[in-house]
């Protein structure tokens, strides 16, 4: 986290330079003879910039999270159209470019001063050639009275007091400045608002996105918590049930049973709580709870139980064949009639696959139950190996097929 937050604020400081840069570039005078350092010395180049900043964390930071994502629409346009009117009257571009375009012009004039004129007389000095006067040039006439000829020759002008004057040519006459629309502030203040909204929006979403991930996680582990505190007492409750039997008829193999038992506890107590474990321990398991359920079955009821393939590095999730196991035994065997049971666990290098087969008695149609079972293991499957399961159930003619397939 810390190394996004970094990562985050090198951007941010990398991007403001790239933007401190462009009037360096751009803004260096009509003939791009001024140079950075008096561009980075003018007052109205740090006000370009920190208008600009301070605009984009103003609305990140506290405009568009206090106001826009609280549905505050209203006093979020009015504030923004008041920003847009600081902005249209402070007008840091064309302040900015004034600046540069007044300094530009004042090197050159001090770089071409213009003619100085000695007295008369002098090689050096005086008036060129082309202004002396001419003797043998005809000379203008003489004003006739009430009418005045200018030093330069110009045609002559009525006195004051006679007719009006008319303009003299080398006078211009005076229009009333314009104020300049700054259109290029507005442009980027636009620019810097939506790039400051569209950073907070994508901001917030993964914010969003974030905590709806953790919540999902937790509920994800919630549910498996749950799921594995109710498959350990309903399994103990059915294994120790199985012993009682064994125990008040005073089988011989009553004390082999609470071995067994022992060992199956001490796998479910001591590696419940992981979310996977070693698949062989899975597998000794599931031996065991078979084992001491072949103690009770009588001589209808045959059960094959084979695993093909190495197990070794291989990873399963804790009890997550023992329902399908569970189910067999608990629906499957009759005292009536004759019960082939046959399970199967083939192991690949990218593959696990369980198969499970048993009659189906009419008695026992209800195979799924609600709170433990088949629905837990689907839900436990579904968080456990999202996308990289395949659970196939069949009830077909009296028989009822399991088929679960996990990739790794």
């Amino acid at each position: 986290m810390l190394r996004l937050k970094t990562f985050s604020v090198l951007i941010h400081i990398a991007c403001w330079l790239l933007f401190m840069t462009f009037p360096l570039l751009f803004l260096n005078g009509p003939s791009g003879d001024i140079s950075m350092g008096t561009i980075i010395a003018s007052p109205y180049y740090w006000v370009f910039c920190a208008t600009y900043i301070i605009l984009f964390y103003l609305n990140t930071n506290f405009l568009f999270p206090r106001f826009f994502l609280r549905k505050r629409y209203i006093d979020f346009a009015i504030i923004c159209f008041c920003l847009l009117s600081a902005v249209y009257v402070l007008r840091p571009y064309d302040r900015l470019f004034r600046s540069i375009n007044g300094k530009a012009f004042s090197q050159m004039a001090a770089q071409q001063p213009g003619p100085q004129f000695g007295p008369p007389g002098n090689g050096a000095g005086g008036p060129p050639p082309n202004l002396q006067p001419d003797s043998n040039r005809q000379q203008p006439p003489p004003a006739p009275q009430g009418m005045q000829a200018d030093s330069a020759g110009h045609q002559p002008q009525m006195a004051p007091g006679n007719m009006p004057q008319p303009p003299q040519f080398g006078n211009r006459p005076q229009f009333r400045r314009r104020k300049h629309f700054d259109s290029s502030s507005l442009f980027l203040f636009i620019m810097i608002m939506a790039l400051s909204t569209a950073t907070k929006t994508v901001r917030q979403w993964q914010t969003t996105e974030q905590r709806a991930i953790s919540a999902e996680a937790e509920k994800a582990n919630a549910e498996l918590s749950f799921l594995k505190a109710q498959i350990n007492p309903h399994f103990l409750f059915n294994t120790l049930n199985n012993i009682y039997t064994l125990a008040i008829t005073s089988s011989e193999h009553t004390a082999d049973s609470i071995m067994k038992l022992s060992n199956i506890m001490r796998y479910v107590t001591d590696e419940v709580e992981e979310d996977f474990v070693e698949l062989q321990n899975e597998v000794n398991c599931i031996s065991n709870y078979i084992d001491l359920q072949r103690l009770r079955l009588g001589s209808k009821t045959s059960v094959s139980f084979t695993v093909q393939g190495d197990l070794s590095g291989k990873k399963i999730a804790p009890l997550l064949l023992m329902t399908f196991v569970e189910n067999v035994f608990k629906y499957g065997i009759s005292k009536q009639h004759q019960s082939d049971i046959d399970i199967n666990l083939l192991v690949k290098p990218d593959t696990i696959t369980f198969l499970c087969v048993n009659p189906i008695f009419e008695r026992n149609e209800k195979l799924e139950r609600t709170g433990i079972g088949l629905n837990n293991t689907r839900q436990r499957l579904k968080h456990l190996y999202p996308g990289k399961h395949f659970l196939n159930i069949k009830d077909e003619n009296n028989q009822f097929m399991v088929v679960l397939t996990l990739h790794s």
